[in-house]
């Protein structure tokens, strides 16, 4: 065994904990470690020639923790000399080497290369699923845009040529939208899309149904999807406000908007998974350029969302404890 640093030592000893520490303290309770290590093992490095790799455990523990705090490869090597909550999350002391930026890098390729992001939300779902909290019955779908940065001041001297703009109300976005369904019961996320800004949501409907479903939730945007479905399901597709507000005042028109609030109040659970991974894994902007890449890190931050949203539930059926004979 390791000696502990001074710095560990000293982190050991305080007593307070930050919400950072209660957040990581959770995950560590809810993330299924050995089904997604499993999933890993077949592709990482093993020992031999060479510089002996970081333990396969610590590397996801880092690459995880860089997805929940939005942070760059060089920033993540800088918060694990810096910020002894995360190296003990990880694993890691300074008694020992820290990974390098570049190591944290060719991990994250490691899982771009291998399409691991989509084995991770189906292993992430798989194991929700055991848990009794995705039924598969109904479906809720959208979709968000992600902007993208739309500066030429590079060296190719032009925007990424994988994003587009496209125009939202009465303002232009460039970048890319992530489509998503989610479960009408859980509001957990079962399928993930990405395209370019500019891509009708209603294009990807038969790509984000898994085929289980009863019904399906949509907003207005998603009018024509049941002529893209060759099967027979109950859909609940948003009217446009326009049409709505055309209708005369009266019962008809007070049916029809008890009706849509009924819809959007079930449609609201969608949003959650958009605010999970905007504002609490800080996802403003694409990381990287071109879609595989951005892909798979928002298909990771789906996975992970999945895991914070349910974390209560994780954590209470851990909490039980099966009664002596």
């Amino acid at each position: 065994m390791s000696q502990i640093s001074f710095s560990d030592a000293e982190y050991a000893g305080k007593r307070k904990r930050t919400r950072r520490e209660v957040f990581l303290e959770e995950m560590e309770q809810v993330v299924p470690w050995k089904v997604l290590l499993d999933l890993i093992e077949p592709h990482y490095p093993v020992a031999g020639r060479g510089r002996r790799p970081y333990p396969l455990a610590s590397m996801l523990r880092v690459h995880l923790m860089q997805n929940w705090f939005a942070l760059s490869d060089p920033a993540m090597e800088e918060a694990l000399y810096e910020i002894a909550s995360l190296r003990a999350f990880a694993r890691l002391s300074l008694s020992e080497a820290i990974p390098d930026e570049t190591t944290i890098l060719n991990f994250r390729h490691l899982l771009e290369a291998n399409d691991l992001a989509e084995d991770i939300l189906a292993a992430v779902n798989k194991h929700l699923a055991r848990k009794g909290l995705l039924l598969r019955k109904g479906s809720i779908v959208d979709a968000t845009i992600i902007a993208a940065p739309s500066s030429t001041k590079n060296e190719q001297g032009e925007r990424d040529p994988e994003m587009h703009q496209t125009k939202k109300g009465n303002q232009w976005h460039f970048g890319m939208k992530a489509h998503i369904a989610v479960d009408a019961h859980s509001g957990l996320v079962h399928t993930v899309t990405t395209t370019a800004a500019n891509e009708a949501d209603v294009e990807q409907i038969t790509d984000l149904l898994h085929g289980k479903e009863e019904a399906v939730w949509a907003d207005s945007g998603y009018r024509g999807a049941p002529a893209r479905v060759p099967r027979e399901l109950q859909w609940h597709i948003a009217a446009r406000p326009s049409d709505i507000a055309k209708l005369p005042e009266g019962r008809r028109k007070a049916a029809v908007q008890k009706r849509e609030h009924q819809k959007a109040s079930v449609r609201a659970k969608v949003e959650h998974p958009f605010r999970v991974i905007k504002r609490q894994f800080g996802l403003m902007k694409v990381r990287f350029r071109g879609l595989a890449k951005n892909t798979a890190h928002v298909v990771t931050l789906f996975a992970l969302s999945n895991l914070w949203m349910a974390r209560k539930q994780l954590m209470a059926m851990a909490a039980v404890r099966p009664r002596s004979a």
